[in-house]
């Protein structure tokens, strides 16, 4: 099984879908450190929120096989910069999570992901587990 790092600003839903991804119950934790669990390294908001921290993301990402930009559909704010998935030398997937909520707007999340270079995109709901089995089988690819 592949490993993935999930970058996301706080709140997006990382830690959530590391629970949906792992068939754990869903509950709410905010994630302090960098967490791994099965495959999934879980990172906190705060370090693609504070450049001073994209070190550490970039250094945790190296024991990674695919790098998952998170961004919240429910949410108007961009934090990955303009090609920031080009910083990565492996493959970068979004992730727009939340689509089962009511204000969501799919379309401004794949938006932004796309400004920060990413070509493939999943849209999931870990709460439904809709688009969940998709990030699955890109984790068993061979």
């Amino acid at each position: 099984m592949k490993k993935i790092i999930l970058i996301g600003k706080t709140g997006c839903g990382k830690t959530t879908l590391t629970q949906s991804l792992n068939k754990k119950n869903i509950k709410y934790k905010k994630t302090q450190a960098i967490e791994y669990k099965n495959g999934v390294l879980d990172t906190p908001g705060e370090y693609i929120e504070n450049r001073r921290f994209y070190n550490a993301l970039i250094v945790s990402s190296s024991d990674c096989d695919i790098i998952g930009l998170v961004q919240d559909s429910t949410s108007d704010q961009l934090v990955f910069p303009p090609g920031f998935a080009s910083m990565f030398n492996k493959p970068v997937v979004g992730i727009v999570t939340k689509i089962d909520c009511e204000n969501k707007d799919v379309n401004q999340a794949i938006k932004y992901l796309r400004m920060a270079g990413v070509k493939k995109m999943f849209e999931v709901s870990s709460i439904n587990n809709e688009g969940i089995n998709n990030i699955r089988a890109l984790l068993e690819e061979k």
